[in-house]
């Protein structure tokens, strides 16, 4: 048994008939797309898609922040005015 990660669902059916109706449904949240009532797949909107991608970029952003103030001793000091 998979979990489903949505408090929405619908089949494949469903979807193929009005997809635009699903998404206006849902207000936003993820739909599960069912296929003999498993999981086959996520549709969200393109805003909360977005979403997700700019958290994604975020987190991996401050991976490389956190790597780099690791290696802080390894800087080198400038100064402003030199450059």
């Amino acid at each position: 048994m998979r979990k489903v990660l949505a408090d929405c669902s619908a089949s494949i059916s469903e979807l193929k008939r009005n997809p635009t109706a699903l998404l206006a449904e849902s207000d936003g949240a993820p739909i599960a797309i069912l296929n003999h009532n498993k999981p086959a797949a996520y549709l969200v909107p393109a805003e909360t898609y977005e979403w997700i991608m700019e958290m994604i970029d975020d987190q991996e952003l401050s991976q490389i922040v956190e790597k780099r103030r690791q290696d802080k001793h390894k800087a080198v000091s400038v100064n402003l005015d030199d450059l």
